[in-house]
C-alpha cells in the first residue's frame, strides 16, 4: 500500500452514439493532460490524438477565459476532464441556415 494520497477525477470523451467515462485516482499535482493520458482512453478511441485535442473541465475549455492550458492545469478532487471532439459544422453557419429557413417558411405562410 502506498503512502501517497490520491484524488479522484474522471476523464470523459463522447462521440454521437458512444461515450466513455474513466474514473481515475491521481496524485495531487497531476495536470488535466496527464490524467487524460493515464486514463487509457485512447484504447477505446484509437483515432483520438490527445496531444492536439482540446480539453476542458466541466464545460470550460482549458487555455481560455483565464484557465491554464491542459498541460498546466492542476486537477482538483472531483474534476471532470472532458476531451472535446472537432465540431462537424460551424455553429454560427448552422444558426444562419436555420434562421433563413424559418424566414422562408414564414413568408410562405
Amino acid at each position: 500500500m502506498s503512502d501517497i494520497e490520491t484524488i479522484a477525477v474522471e476523464v470523459v470523451y463522447a462521440l454521437p452514439h458512444h461515450q466513455r467515462i474513466v474514473p481515475l485516482l491521481v496524485e495531487p499535482g497531476t495536470t488535466a493532460y496527464q490524467a487524460a493520458v493515464r486514463s487509457g482512453i485512447t484504447q477505446y478511441f484509437p483515432e483520438l490524438d490527445l496531444a492536439s485535442a482540446p480539453l476542458g473541465i466541466f464545460g470550460q475549455a482549458l487555455g481560455t477565459k483565464g484557465l491554464a492550458p491542459a498541460q498546466q492545469y492542476v486537477l482538483q478532487a472531483g474534476d471532470r476532464v472532458e476531451i472535446y471532439r472537432p465540431l462537424t459544422s460551424d455553429p454560427k453557419e448552422a444558426r444562419r441556415k436555420r434562421a433563413a429557413k424559418n424566414a422562408a417558411n414564414e413568408s410562405e405562410g
